[in-house]
């Protein structure tokens, strides 16, 4: 086998399930299928389908790399508990890439990379050191400072470039390739198990309704 790094990524934060097995720059398979619900049961076969279209063995992985959102709930916890699990039966490190990072990876300039989020909003990174991501409409996008933001990569990238003045840009990269592509750029950085990344409260919410009391015998 290639002595580089051989690095399996996959995403299951939206409506699609996506897999990427990369050694060093060279991509060895990509795919992703569009669904809505179904990731679950389709993620771990298509992991397989991946590894047998690149011709590696589950043995010949060296890292693994795992979107972690934003995005859907499930679909971002279905991905993260498959990374823990594959990296503790492989005896090797997952490593949790945002979605951000992984639409960015390979773009050079300034960039707001964005996600499409229910109820016609979007999340985006923000270009402000130590700035964390936000959950907004496209009425109240946040405000940055005019030269540090150049150009606009992901979700209805053709309306925030307007408020930016901004150029749109494609992604280099497949999601899934991205993402495998950060997790081999970190994998000398001691980081912690990948945990998902949230940026807005979750749809179910806890029942307000008090216990039920109970009575002794």
């Amino acid at each position: 086998m290639p002595s580089e790094a051989i690095v399996l990524g996959f995403d299951t934060s939206a409506a699609h399930c996506a897999a990427a097995v990369i050694c060093g720059d060279q991509v060895l398979a990509a795919r992703v299928e569009e669904m809505g619900r179904g990731q679950a049961e389709r993620l771990m076969p298509l992991l397989a389908e991946i590894m047998a279209e690149a011709k590696i063995e589950w043995r010949d992985l060296s890292l693994i790399g795992v979107g972690v959102g934003p995005g859907n709930f499930t679909g971002i916890r279905i991905s993260v508990a498959a990374a823990r699990g594959l990296a503790l039966g492989l005896g090797i490190r997952a490593v949790g890439v945002t979605s951000f990072e992984a639409l960015s990876d390979g773009l050079t300039e300034n960039v707001i990379a964005s996600v499409s989020a229910p109820q016609d909003r979007v999340y985006i990174s923000v270009p402000k050191e130590g700035a964390a991501p936000v959950l907004c409409d496209l009425e109240s996008l946040p405000s940055v400072p005019a030269p540090s933001v150049k150009c606009i990569v992901g979700a209805r990238a053709e309306e925030i470039a307007k408020h930016y003045s901004a150029h749109v840009v494609q992604p280099i990269w497949p999601l899934a390739v991205g993402i495998a592509r950060q997790a081999r750029a970190r994998q000398d950085i001691r980081l912690g198990s990948p945990a998902p990344l949230y940026l807005r409260p979750a749809d179910a919410a806890p029942a307000s309704d008090p216990p039920p009391v109970i009575l002794d015998a």
